[in-house]
């Protein structure tokens, strides 16, 4: 019989090959488009024959290059290859900098944010409902993130691998800059690509911009997204006071851009009613319905049925509508209305007609407009003094952030969430923290159970701090100061907690990945393959992305047969990382009544190689459906 290592597959322990993956899906398509080729290990690997492929997706016949209306920039084939690349890195752990690490649903990653992405791919594959990122507006003074869009498949190994000394993913983008708009747009487009992929059907993306890139920003969204998922420009008024000092013109707007995963099936939540929208409902005439507003009964539309004299209560004759106008309903439904009493003749009752609109029948809201002003939505100057009254900062000035106005967010949680589902919001240029703080406040206003996912990365915000210190401060204040609010109410227990990752390097040693590059004469010192400074818990959570995991689901440590497992949700994951010979047909048959649905052990933590040989065996027998696999 073989091995255990032939038997039982391992977990490949790196991010989604998305190349594969598409690969695999124009194969079941388009069978004959697929070829076979060796890679430079000799290993066979599917390619795709474009040529072909195109003739397929033809109705003519297809000889040469043709125009056709795009957005193209240097650099855009490698950002496509960029954000399709596997990544051999890991999310670390670090409960010290968590908060209420064993029973909270949210996620803290600090990391550059096209790796974060790609390393939670499968598990929150469609499961995010809104994501709203403010990203850097490319001004010429703003940072962008310096990805190398053109490496070789040897330097992306090594990449995968590389621990950056300088801490420092960052670099300037002047207007000098030939590639100004290309290093900018690459960088976007490669991590709304991997970004589109964790949407819900019914879900959808915000994200700021100013008129620097509003353009283009506008186009790859097309791209990525398609044009008829395009939702709206947001137009947002942020300016609480003109700009004196401007050059030209006080810009006192920038713009939010909105697009569903889904057009067809994603819509809006109703805004409230403001208080001013009330007041213009009445009850002149004491109708027991209630308040009520006066709706029109002209209309320009051409109506067929729209043309008939009308006699007013008073026996006054009114010929028709105004001059090229329509009513709007036919002379049967008028009648059936003015017999309802819902048609106002004016308190002469000799007045042109019009239909009672009563505010009880009404929709409970009204419908998201574009522009947001900063009265309703909060300004810029808003943003700055919530945040240095919450850091207890002198002034804002000191805080070397432009931060959104919470409220601002908050008007984007309640068109595009719910307060009765657990629905993931996520912001992967989480800046201050302001998208995990609107979670709460938005949480606390509704009683809602949103969890948010934000990623950051760990650049200076100061002589003696990083962007990610500022969030981690901001989010555990606001967080307890809402949950203290919410207390002296109720007794409902509010999730103001964070588990903090942070972006690492694999957990698994060089020869994991690439065994080739070993020579005989060291395989001795490569026997164990995980790094000597990684925990059990490490481990566990680059498994858990690994098979897909929600990052945020319940871990519980046990003994069994003297042996540390982990159970992750009870029996969805169940992992023993045993590394001396601890794993015994005992333990295995004790795992199996717990019907687990996956089960993953460390490969040299059999006892020995009759156990790992009778192992699948038992579990065919004793739980049929766990999935078992090695590491």
């Amino acid at each position: 019989m073989s091995n255990m290592s032939e038997m039982m597959d391992k977990l490949k322990m790196h991010s989604p090959n998305i190349v594969s993956q598409n690969i695999e899906k124009l194969a079941d398509i388009f069978p004959s488009c697929i070829t076979e080729s060796k890679d430079e290990y000799g290993v066979i690997v599917k390619n795709v024959n474009f040529d072909l492929l195109q003739q397929e997706l033809s109705g003519n016949i297809i000889e040469g290059v043709k125009e056709r209306f795009q957005l193209d920039w240097p650099g855009k084939k490698g950002a496509l290859l960029t954000a399709n690349s596997p990544l051999a890195k890991s999310l670390r752990p670090d409960i010290s900098k968590s908060n209420n690490f064993e029973i909270t649903k949210n996620i803290f990653i600090e990391g550059d944010n096209l790796e974060a992405l790609k390393l939670i791919q499968e598990a929150y594959l469609e499961k995010v409902k809104m994501i709203y990122i403010d990203p850097p507006y490319n001004t010429g003074k703003d940072f962008i993130y310096a990805d190398d869009f053109a490496q070789s498949v040897d330097s992306f190994r090594r990449k995968a691998r590389e621990v950056d000394d300088s801490g420092n993913r960052l670099v300037s983008n002047t207007d000098a800059n030939g590639r100004f708009h290309s290093d900018w747009l690459s960088m976007m487009y490669s991590r709304l690509r991997l970004a589109r992929n964790l949407l819900k059907e019914d879900g959808c993306i915000f994200i700021s911009i100013d008129d620097n890139e509003i353009h283009t920003l506008r186009m790859i969204c097309d791209e990525i997204f398609g044009s008829t998922n395009f939702i709206a420009t947001i137009i947002w008024h942020k300016m609480d006071s003109p700009k004196n000092s401007a050059k030209y013109l006080s810009e006192d707007h920038d713009y939010i851009v909105l697009y569903a995963k889904n057009s067809e099936i994603w819509r809006p939540n109703l805004l409230p009613r403001s208080g001013k929208m009330e007041d213009r409902y009445q009850n002149p005439d004491n109708d027991p319905r209630g308040p009520w507003l006066l709706g029109d009964l002209a209309a320009r539309n051409f109506y067929s049925k729209g043309q008939y004299p009308i006699t007013t209560p008073t026996g006054k004759v009114i010929d028709g509508p105004p001059a090229g106008s329509y009513w709007r309903i036919s002379k049967e439904k008028f009648e059936e209305l003015d017999k309802d009493n819902r048609i106002w003749w004016g308190k002469s009752g000799s007045n042109r007609p019009g239909v009672k609109k009563f505010l009880s029948e009404v929709r409970d809201g009204v419908i998201p407009q574009t522009y947001w002003h900063w009265k309703d939505v909060g300004s810029t100057r808003n943003a700055k003094q919530e945040l240095s009254r919450l850091m207890e900062a002198a002034s804002g000035d000191q805080l070397f952030v432009t931060p959104k106005p919470v409220r601002l967010i908050e008007r984007m949680l309640h068109i595009a969430t719910s307060s009765k589902e657990e629905d993931i919001v996520m912001d992967f240029f989480a800046g201050s923290g302001s998208t995990a703080h609107a979670v709460y406040s938005k949480n606390k206003e509704d009683e809602g159970n949103r969890r948010w996912i934000t990623v950051q990365l760990p650049e200076k915000a100061g002589e003696d701090t990083t962007l990610v210190d500022m969030a981690l401060d901001r989010i555990q204040r606001a967080g307890a100061k809402i949950e203290s609010e919410i207390q002296a109410d109720t007794a409902k227990p509010f999730d103001s907690g964070f588990r903090f990752f942070s972006v690492d390097s694999s957990n698994l040693a060089e020869i994991f990945y690439n065994p080739d590059d070993v020579l005989q004469d060291d395989l001795f010192s490569h026997v164990d393959i995980i790094k000597e400074d990684r925990s059990d818990e490490d481990l566990l959570f680059q498994v858990m992305l690994d098979w897909g995991i929600d990052l945020s689901l319940t871990v519980e440590r046990m003994s069994v047969e003297n042996n540390r497992i982990f159970t992750v949700d009870k029996n969805s994951l169940i992992a023993c990382f045993d590394s001396d010979g601890g794993i015994t047909e005992e333990l295995v048959a004790a795992i199996c009544k717990m019907e687990p649905l996956r089960v993953v052990f460390q490969d040299k933590g059999f006892s020995g190689d009759d156990v790992k040989i009778n192992v699948e065996q038992v579990f065919k027998q004793l739980s049929p459906h766990t999935d078992v696999k090695t590491i």
